[in-house]
């Protein structure tokens, strides 16, 4: 499971393992249809809102949750996470790892068949690792496989791995999305066009992409884990929540993200509650306040550590998330085994803030309330993306909170693709709000490795410290469970120390859903993980005409 940057958590994901760990289930269905078994039925179409279009379905470049969560559905891994959170087959229906733990033997499925008719092989796999890690592959998840010492194809089925050293997030790093091989073979993987017309082995094929407007994928009948109920899946981008919103109760949308508001005083209407089921559980994923760290201002870690004092993280989660969120000190969920309850926190305290900018050099010379060095007013410019209010709102506050301690905070909000390709992926911003996913490998090291700061990798901030490298390097070589927990928590410790985040919140997602669409079971990988087991009765769906 991968890293990847979230543009709203009111988007849906449609991944395993992107989920919760408990839930509420506040199904809306009326009197007359509670307790009604219905008979499964293959047909209809689901129309999923999103506020960002997808930047490529080739998922290996990409890093946005808009393409990965298409791509999931349209390509396979070895293996994924299954509704506990645990490893299970995929493309590979077993594998052994040796005593020592360096090598891995995968048996691949031999009734799968890629959407073109192609049968799938170990080709395929050897093809898509020896593309991770062509060094002119422009992917930022090279770093899981150049830890392969050596890979095998002894036949069409088995594909073997061997590692030097341990590597604790081996087996997992096999999620990837297998490539077909004949499809791409001596292809430039950056200007190919199979990512806007790709082929996979999912459970879904891809029908038609209308840039702006929509993606549309249909089942792939011959799925080998069978026929997907729904015939049909619309990814409509509709870049400002509200609207979507509108959508949705219009009936143009099928299923959305609900903003805090929503959920807790939009929704309560009879009509509502007739129509839609709503769910609510903690997302695996986190907002945060991000520093270039090359911009001078930000160099001096009690500058940053001022900032994080005079940000009221309460006020965010009362008033911008209203309490359907919890405060976020860290990389992970406080739930997770790796998390560190334990670091240095930074509670709301204006006074330390500006003691802290005093002792940076940062003071209010001229006393027009702004702080000023050599000369220098301390202002900056805060940037996310359209689509989120959320997110908007977060700055509003947090300019409001800056302002108080005296500097002057500007707000820009960009279209997410925009967003991606001129700020994050260039490196041309100050300051932002963005969310990263929360993967259940607790391994960090294409965001924080100092080695991932070049373009278009995940470590945009420009974040370097030795003993974190050091850190990251040793949490992923050990399988000792005891010893990854130790160099994760010094990690946490050493983040809560620099600040090169503001970890401000972990929102809870909040899905509404048609309540013409059956089989929705929450489990601890959130409500996606059955995907194509959802259906629609015969007498409640809405396209008939529809056929694959």
């Amino acid at each position: 499971m991968k890293h990847r940057l979230v543009a709203a958590f009111a988007v849906l994901i449609l991944l395993i393992g992107f989920g919760a760990c408990r839930k509420e289930n506040k199904s809306a269905l009326s009197p007359s249809q509670e307790g009604k078994v219905y008979e499964p039925a293959y047909g209809d179409t689901i129309i999923e809102g999103s506020i960002g279009d997808a930047s490529t379905l080739l998922p290996h470049i990409a890093s946005d949750s808009a393409s990965h969560e298409i791509a999931d559905l349209i390509y396979n891994g070895l293996v994924r996470y299954n509704k506990d959170l645990i490893i299970e087959g995929a493309l590979a229906d077993s594998w052994k790892v040796s005593e020592d733990g360096l090598t891995i033997t995968f048996n691949l499925r031999k009734n799968v068949k890629w959407h073109d008719g192609v049968p799938f092989t170990s080709k395929d796999v050897m093809f898509t690792y020896k593309l991770m890690i062509d060094p002119k592959t422009p992917t930022a998840y090279s770093g899981d496989f150049l830890r392969v010492k050596k890979a095998e194809a002894p036949d069409d089925y088995t594909f073997k791995v061997t590692y030097d050293k341990p590597f604790a997030p081996a087996l997992i790093t096999w999620s990837t999305w297998i490539l077909p091989a004949h499809l791409l073979e001596g292809k430039d993987i950056s200007n190919v066009e199979f990512g806007r017309n790709p082929v996979g082995t999912g459970p879904y094929k891809f029908k038609e992409w209308k840039t702006g407007e929509k993606i549309v994928i249909v089942s792939n009948n011959d799925y080998f884990e069978g026929r997907p109920y729904i015939n049909r899946v619309i990814y409509r981008i509709i870049p400002d929540n509200q609207t979507m919103f509108l959508e949705l109760q219009a009936g143009g949308v099928d299923e959305m993200g609900l903003t805090p508001l929503q959920y807790s005083r939009q929704t309560d209407s009879p009509v509502f509650k007739n129509n839609f089921q709503k769910f609510r559980y903690p997302s695996f994923g986190y907002t945060f306040l991000g520093f270039n760290l090359k911009d001078e201002k930000f160099k001096d870690k009690k500058v940053r550590q001022a900032i994080s004092y005079a940000v009221n993280k309460k006020e965010i989660i009362d008033g911008v998330n209203l309490s359907l969120a919890t405060e976020a000190v860290g990389p992970y969920r406080s739930d997770m085994w790796a998390n560190n309850p334990n670091v240095n926190k930074y509670p709301y305290n204006p006074q330390k803030s500006k003691l802290l900018f005093a002792e940076a050099g940062w003071k209010d010379i001229d006393g027009d309330g702004l702080l000023e060095k050599n000369g220098e007013k301390f202002e900056f410019t805060i940037i996310t993306n359209q689509g989120n209010s959320m997110r908007a709102r977060t700055a509003e506050i947090i300019q409001k909170n800056l302002k108080d301690v005296g500097i002057n905070v500007k707000i820009r909000i960009v279209e997410w693709a925009a967003f991606l390709k001129d700020f994050i992926h260039k490196k041309n911003f100050e300051a932002i709000i963005l969310g990263w996913s929360i993967p259940i490998e607790p391994d960090l090291y294409d965001v924080w490795h100092s080695s991932k700061t070049g373009p278009d990798e995940l470590n945009f901030i420009s974040f370097s410290n030795p003993e974190v490298d050091k850190l990251l390097e040793a949490g992923r070589s050990t399988f000792n469970l005891d010893e990854r927990k130790k160099a994760y928590g010094r990690i946490q410790e050493i983040l809560a120390d620099e600040q090169p985040y503001v970890f401000l919140f972990v929102p809870d997602s909040l899905p509404a859903i048609s309540a013409r669409f059956k089989n929705i079971k929450p489990e601890p990988a959130g409500i996606n993980y059955n995907f194509i087991k959802w259906f629609v009765p015969k007498e409640l769906q809405k396209f008939t005409e529809m056929t694959p």
